[in-house]
């Protein structure tokens, strides 16, 4: 009897120690192994590019000046005050004709007859020389023609004819005028008259880019101002008063000058980047000199070409470190996978960019995708970033130690 208490006090001292071998093996390693919710964490090293100086914008040296290019939602603005806009009002005034009465290329639109009013209009604007362009009475001009001669020739006796078969009368027509320039948000702009001889209409050089923005969404509207002349029935052969139309990549838009608004011009450019070829929209307000078009358009052009030549390339070159990814006292650079080229304004300032990062509780392994930049230039660029070296987060043990 006594043997056998003998032997199972001996089973149970060596279950205990073996049992207490197990726990304490246990806990060695348990303390050797992470901890179970650690979450990484991260932090943005540097701007994910080089760049390289690029040349700066020619902004005018006197008057109101703006630069955009819609597609890409790029607006810059140079002393962006509200001034007179002398005939850049005709725009507004082509765009109300066109949501009441639109076109599509190849459509003449209504035709009107010429009255007697009208032709005494024509003999006061030629008078007080407001560009106008000559009519007969029981004379024929249909919408798309008036257009033309608004847009191309500036003809103010046009704008009028448009606005009393649009609205009862050149007043109404200047309300309506108001209340589009409202609804499109163009908060600088006031307009006195429907062809910009008044030195209250009035605008800003960002609003006038918006508004010529929306007017060449036409097509009937790119067809007319790409021409350098047209040929009109009574009036002839007229000419075009917006500089460089047709020279180079210059598709358009409008000019106009008074002498309380100095020389204006909205110059749209068209250039190419990569497969897509984009409009570029210069303007230039207040300018002085000369026959006061000539300095406006020479303003316009070298604005838009200087915006060309502005976009520079942000470089991101494979291997550039753009973070750090780990545990505190356990961290790895996360870097670039691949390289990449981001095109952007440099008068615009940098690119938008974005680092977005995946969450780990467990070793972070050398050459492992860890994250993503994203940077919003002409186009919008993925990059992967993954980590130089292998990370863990650090053990119980070594916490303790």
């Amino acid at each position: 009897m006594g043997r056998h208490r003998a032997r199972r006090g001996l089973v149970i001292r060596g279950a205990g120690v073996v049992l207490g071998a197990l726990v304490a093996g246990a806990l060695v390693v348990s303390m050797q192994l992470p901890l179970l919710h650690p979450p990484s964490t991260a932090s943005v090293a540097t701007a994910p590019w080089s760049i390289h100086a690029a040349p700066a914008l020619a902004w005018p040296a006197t008057g109101e000046a703006a630069l955009a290019v819609p597609s890409l939602g790029v607006l810059m603005t140079h002393h962006d005050h509200v001034v007179p806009i002398a005939s850049l009002t005709k725009m507004m005034t082509a765009y109300v004709t066109l949501q009441h009465l639109p076109l599509a290329l190849g459509q003449t639109g209504p035709c009107y007859v010429v009255t007697s009013a009208d032709v005494a209009t024509y003999g006061v604007m030629a008078h007080e020389d407001e560009s106008s362009a000559a009519v007969v009475a029981g004379e024929s001009l249909c919408e798309v023609q008036l257009l033309e001669g608004l847009l191309i020739h500036s003809a103010g006796n046009y704008a009028v004819i448009l606005a009393e078969h649009v609205a009862t009368s050149p007043t109404q027509f200047v309300t309506l005028m108001n209340n589009t320039a409202a609804q499109l948000g163009l908060r600088a702009t006031h307009y006195a008259d429907v062809s910009g001889f008044s030195s209250q209409s009035v605008s800003s050089a960002s609003d006038q880019a918006r508004l010529a923005a929306l007017l060449m969404r036409s097509p009937v509207v790119r067809s007319i101002v790409i021409q350098s002349s047209v040929d009109l029935p009574v009036a002839g052969v007229v000419t075009t008063f917006t500089p460089f139309v047709g020279v180079g990549h210059v598709i358009g838009v409008k000019s106009g000058r008074t002498s309380a608004a100095g020389g204006c011009d909205v110059l749209a450019m068209t250039f190419r980047e990569g497969r897509n070829v984009r409009v570029l929209y210069a303007v230039v307000l207040g300018q002085r000199g000369g026959d006061l078009l000539g300095p406006a358009g020479d303003a316009a052009l070298a604005l838009a070409q200087s915006g060309v030549a502005n976009r520079i390339q942000h470089v991101i070159a494979r291997g550039s470190v753009v973070a750090e990814v780990g545990w505190s006292g356990h961290r790895t650079a996360a870097v670039a996978a691949r390289r990449a080229v981001v095109t952007w304004w440099a008068a615009n300032g940098r690119p938008k960019f974005v680092v977005r990062w995946r969450h780990f509780t467990h070793v972070i392994r050398r050459g492992e995708v860890v994250g993503t930049v994203r940077v919003e230039g002409v186009t919008t660029v993925r990059v992967p970033l993954v980590a130089t070296t292998t990370v863990a987060p650090a053990s119980l043990w070594q916490r303790l130690r």
